[in-house]
């Protein structure tokens, strides 16, 4: 049984899911460098019908996705990382700037004709919006990293970015606030280094 807390490829591995859980989990890595092969709009597309699927208290779905590809908006990325990120992200085919929407419920009409009546309750208590938000778009984005691996994508999520100058740059007039980002592509396998150890089941968990 594994109890170094790396990944493991035994038990767990077994079973209908093995190969899946394998390729989006185990043999998975977040990548730095990337290959020089295009990411096209249709397989982001592809991506994001499955991963919205994903579920979010009271059906909120409040992250909010742009997908820096084109020369233009690279450069205005470029302007909100932080100098550590900068190789990695101006390389990657693409990056994925997520973000939350703190007017989220204002959508609860189509997403949630059953609780419109918390829609006042968050327009009177800006907290509450603001945690709502951030906790189900940041649970969106796991989703949506799983999803793009398990479609033959890699990810390299981060966040050494200047939130103010990414908010001005691609969220200005609009309520939506970044969260992380993605670099999305097909990573380079030679330059990873050893994969980092994780805590195994009993150092951190308990059954009560």
């Amino acid at each position: 049984m594994q109890t170094d807390g790396r990944s493991p490829h035994g038990e767990s591995t077994k079973g209908p899911h093995a190969d899946t859980l394998r390729e989006v989990f185990l043999d998975a890595r977040t990548h730095f460098a990337w290959q020089d092969r295009e990411v096209p709009d249709a397989l982001l597309r592809e991506v994001w019908d499955i991963a919205r699927m994903g579920p979010t208290s009271t059906n909120g779905s409040p992250m909010r996705v742009v997908f820096v590809k084109s020369k233009e908006a690279k450069a205005k990325l470029l302007e909100g990382l932080k100098p550590g990120n900068v190789d990695k992200t101006m390389s990657a085919p693409v990056t994925a700037i997520t973000g939350f929407d703190l007017d989220f419920f204002e959508r609860f009409d189509r997403l949630a004709p059953y609780a419109t009546d918390r829609i006042d309750a968050y327009r009177a208590d800006p907290d509450l919006a603001y945690r709502a938000a951030f906790r189900n778009a940041t649970l969106q984005g796991a989703y949506f990293m799983i999803c793009a691996r398990a479609k033959g994508l890699d990810c390299g999520p981060m966040s050494g970015f200047l939130h103010d100058v990414i908010d001005a740059n691609f969220f200005a007039g609009t309520n939506i606030k970044s969260n992380f980002l993605i670099n999305l592509g097909y990573g380079d396998p030679s330059v990873l280094f050893q994969r980092q150890y994780r805590f195994a089941f009993d150092e951190v968990c308990k059954i009560t």
